[in-house]
């Protein structure tokens, strides 16, 4: 009678703890959570220009695709080739190849080359796992191609992309793109503009494919408000600064804000 009520009592234990726990998050689920993809939003844009094998490899021969969000400007990585409509709002889901890069790190802290060719296959697979060997290793020699050239500019491998809906209250923006047209521009010295800076990161730490870092000028355009509008360099490095994080005092003549033209100097702190 003992032994039965002790196995009874055990069984019941037993399935208490497995009751406990299957309330929390199975593993298949955690991995899932853990490979979220990344997200990005903006207007899509079409390069005919950009014909040579590199860059169409990355749309399988179709034109090169970009989606533009402000002064960023995301190439599209498509495994098979994809169609956009040139000025429509998309959302793409992938993988962002140079955080993801980053994120996976170098010993060598860039020293000997960016990207390292095993960063680039990794990547690859995280997008598209289940590709053939062939097709994965055509994929990783396009994305450690563009990369490399441009380690820079965002590329971005896609899994999903979805259009914007378009809104029905957007006819004020044809407006305020007039009213910026309008606004006078006016040339200002780089030391008088450095006067002007309320915020923004001035020093950072030099990226991985530059890692000896230094000073660099940039080019740019300051709305009236005091934000960076636009960028008027093809360097790397200007590429590389958050420049949405930089707010100036804005400019004044005859009573009222106008655009700037200037340089601002950044400087990159050497990795270690």
């Amino acid at each position: 009678m003992y032994r039965n009520a002790y196995v009874f009592c055990f069984l019941v234990l037993t399935l208490a703890g497995l009751g406990g726990c299957s309330n929390g998050p199975s593993a298949k689920e955690s991995k899932k959570a853990e490979t979220a993809p990344d997200k990005i939003q903006g207007k899509a844009w079409e390069n005919p220009s950009e014909s040579t094998a590199a860059d169409a490899a990355l749309n399988a021969g179709g034109p090169s695709v970009y989606l533009v969000d402000g002064l960023r400007r995301y190439r599209l990585f498509f495994k098979t080739a994809f169609q956009v409509e040139p000025g429509k709002e998309y959302i793409a889901e992938g993988v962002y190849a140079q955080r993801a890069i980053d994120e996976i790190g170098d010993p060598d802290q860039g020293k000997n080359g960016y990207p390292l060719p095993s960063s680039c296959e990794r990547v690859v697979r995280m997008a598209w796992p289940g590709l053939a060997f062939d097709v994965t290793d055509l994929h990783t020699s396009a994305l450690c191609a563009r990369v490399k050239r441009y380690p820079a500019r965002p590329v971005f491998l896609v899994t999903r992309l979805l259009p914007v809906a378009s809104k029905e209250s957007g006819a004020a923006e044809p407006k305020k793109d007039a009213e910026a047209e309008d606004t006078p521009e006016v040339s200002v010295a780089a030391d008088k503009q450095r006067a002007l800076l309320i915020e923004g990161p001035a020093v950072q730490a030099a990226p991985l494919w530059a890692p000896a870092g230094g000073a660099v000028r940039c080019k740019l355009v300051i709305d009236k408000e005091g934000r960076i509008l636009e960028l008027e360099t093809g360097a790397q490095l200007c590429e590389s600064v958050p420049w949405s994080q930089f707010r100036y005092k804005p400019t004044v003549r005859g009573g009222h804000p106008v655009k700037v033209k200037t340089e601002v100097e950044v400087r990159f702190e050497p990795r270690k």
